[in-house]
């Protein structure tokens, strides 16, 4: 495969085997997306074939393409079971054509009635009642809520709609699974539900990622796309790194061996092809290096690309403080708090701080408030000396279009040598030519590059970089994280590259719940705060309702089993916290009962919903039955009933989440 000059891929090959998850590596540009789009099918090799062996092919792209018409989150995911909902509709179909006819013994009633069973029992096989649970279920591992199901999907921005898209393939489920940089859109947690749920994917699973801790958790096989050629290395990644030292230096042996008897053959050739006496040993040795297979050059090292920064001017002890912050946004469905009353946070020099939280808890918020460029409510206070530069992705759109990537990191530390620049430009994967190119034509990705690399050329000693590894490979994200770890100035960084953290940070915040929990050390030491340490035995004490929600989704989305009445409860409490804020701050008491009426009114309510989901339980195993239809008017009354049942149990539901809501914001406890 080759586009001009530039080849692909040539004369290789690889067999993608059941039940493996590989790696797939190599250098930006080295044709890993060209490569998965043969596998898909969305283009056709030059020569040789590409043969499946009748698995089913789903493919993630690294860019979303634009959903037409009016729909919402949860329907455009349902779309992953088309088939099932459109013999759902067939049944509803055959059932109003038996409704319009009354006699029984007809035969063209009773061909209706065969297709109904026949589509009746294919539903059931699909496991047609928990479609709608299991792609919730899916929803909420990659950060949707519960709120955001019936939204329509146009509010949503790329990223969000990349995650429906993996959602949906997901749910599909196929034989062999292509993810083009999967986490690329995905916060921290969405991240941890994504490797979970990957590692019991009962397919093949091939991903291009330049996140190495994804990728060491993810693959047992890694393949190398380089200079055309894969080699397949029987491990993760960090076993690639290592493995792959040890086959360079074989490689390299063999090559230099055979130009060394190469170099020995063709003087002896020189030296002796005048000579009568030497002319049947010099022809013989023509012969041979025309018949010798070639043992092609090792591919070349990954250049040592490095740079330093500048020594930035020093500030003073304390360099930033912020106490008793609080935002709030106003929305179509009434205000958002994104912080209420946190703090304090104190930054002081030398810290490297890593900001983690899920998407939209107010990370980059945040990033912006420390900076000064977003108002809130709250004190804020810079320290001595202090000089603050920000990198974030909007800023690639102020680049100056006519100016060559050269010329922009230049207009920006002009005292810096040329070399010295265009040793920064290749450390962000412009190299030779590549730095004179116009920044009018560059990609999305390679300005954001230009940008950072203009925000770290010249940087002050408080540095805010937000996503700075998005568009970065994994060398250049481990020359930014080196120059990160030896600079000596202060830092906050926002990623999800957990590898990258792990490396650079000194303390982790984690945004959350409308104020910011700090930890002491890297992402590891956090991951261990969190699971082992004193941090999760603070978890388990704490009686914080949005706290409890959060134990509550990660119990909930693991499975799409039935759930326990704790679990739904914690699941309604979720759903109404914005109502919550809203009840807040209107003062608003729930129809003038008192304390003790709120807890009965609740009591009674939860015992209705109990009782309506065993009936809804027992409309579905009747229904699931599929002798139920054998009496069409008794399978349409069962079918009526089940419609009944969901509809009284959703206002249900409504009434028990705003009695809920009512009863936290009262600080209230249960009757038990």
């Amino acid at each position: 495969m080759a586009f001009g000059q530039q080849v692909i891929l040539e004369r290789t090959s690889w067999g993608v085997r059941i039940g493996k998850r590989f790696g797939l590596v190599g250098p930006n540009g080295a044709g890993k997306t060209t490569l998965l789009k043969l596998i898909a099918g969305e283009l056709d090799p030059d020569g040789g074939s590409i043969v499946y062996s009748g698995q089913s092919v789903g493919y993630l792209k690294q860019e979303t393409e634009e959903v037409a018409g009016d729909i919402s989150v949860i329907d455009e995911a349902l779309k992953a079971f088309s088939e099932v909902l459109d013999l759902e509709r067939d049944e509803q179909r055959l059932i109003q054509e038996m409704d319009a006819h009354p006699d029984h013994e007809t035969a063209e009633y009773q061909r209706f009635l065969h297709d109904f069973n026949t589509v009746h029992e294919k539903l059931l096989a699909a496991d047609i009642h928990m479609i709608r649970p299991r792609t919730e279920s899916v929803l909420s591992g990659l950060g949707f809520d519960a709120t955001d199901f019936d939204r329509n999907l146009s509010t949503f921005s790329g990223g969000w709609r990349m995650r429906i898209a993996l959602a949906k393939l997901l749910l599909v489920q196929p034989d062999v699974l292509l993810l083009d940089e999967p986490t690329n859109h995905l916060d921290i947690d969405s991240i941890d539900w994504l490797e979970g749920y990957l590692k019991t994917y009962p397919g093949t699973v091939v991903l291009v990622s330049h996140d190495r801790y994804f990728l060491d958790r993810m693959v047992n096989t890694t393949v190398e796309l380089i200079q055309g050629q894969l080699t397949e290395y029987a491990g993760n990644y960090s076993f690639y790194l290592q493995d792959r030292v040890i086959r360079r230096e074989q490689m390299r042996a063999a090559y230099n061996n055979q130009q060394k008897m190469i170099a020995e053959t063709e003087r002896f050739i020189q030296r002796f092809r005048s000579k009568n006496t030497k002319a049947s040993q010099v022809q013989s040795r023509v012969k041979m290096l025309d018949r010798m297979d070639r043992v092609p050059p090792p591919p070349s090292d990954e250049a040592s690309i490095s740079f330093r920064f500048p020594e930035p001017p020093r500030a003073g002890r304390t360099v930033f403080e912020i106490d008793q912050f609080s935002k709030s946004y106003e929305t179509e469905a009434g205000p958002l708090e994104v912080f209420t009353k946190a703090g304090p946070i104190l930054i002081e020099r030398g810290d490297k701080i890593a900001l983690i939280g899920k998407n939209g808890a107010g990370k980059s918020t945040l990033a912006r408030m420390l900076i000064g460029t977003e108002p809130f409510e709250g004190t804020r206070k810079e320290g001595h000396n202090v000089e603050i530069t920000f990198f974030a992705q909007h800023q690639a759109e102020s680049l100056d279009r006519n100016e060559t990537a050269l010329d922009s990191l230049r207009s920006e530390a002009p005292t810096r040598s040329e070399t010295q620049l265009r040793t920064l430009l290749g450390a962000f994967l412009f190299r030779g030519d590549d730095v004179f190119k116009k920044i009018a034509v560059l990609s999305g990705g390679e300005r954001s590059r230009v940008a950072l690399a203009r925000t770290l050329a010249s940087p002050a000693n408080l540095l805010i970089l937000d996503e700075p590894t998005n568009h970065l490979d994994i060398q250049s994200i481990g020359v930014l994280a080196e120059a990160l770890v030896q600079y000596s100035g202060t830092f906050v960084v926002v990623s999800h590259n957990r590898h990258f953290l792990d490396r650079v940070v000194n303390k982790v915040w984690r945004v959350e719940d409308g104020g910011i929990r700090q930890f002491e050390g890297n992402f590891s030491d956090y991951l261990w705060q969190t699971e082992h340490g004193t941090a999760r035995k603070f978890e388990k004490t704490k009686n914080s309702k949005a706290d409890s929600t959060e134990a509550s989704k990660s119990t909930t989305t693991a499975s799409s089993g039935p759930k326990t009445k704790e679990q739904k409860r914690l699941e309604a409490e979720e759903r109404v916290r914005s109502r919550k804020k809203k009840i807040k701050k209107s003062g608003h008491k729930r129809g003038g009962l008192n304390n003790y009426q709120l807890k009965i009114e609740y009591s009674k309510t939860e015992s209705e919903v109990e009782s309506k989901e065993v009936v809804r339980s027992d409309l579905e195993a009747k229904l699931a039955d599929p002798g139920t239809f054998a009496d069409p008017v008794s399978g349409k009354r069962l079918l009526a009933d089940y419609e009944r049942v969901q509809t009284e149990l959703k206002k249900l539901y409504t009434h028990w989440e705003e009695l809920a809501s009512e009863m936290s914001e009262r600080d209230l406890t249960e009757i038990r």
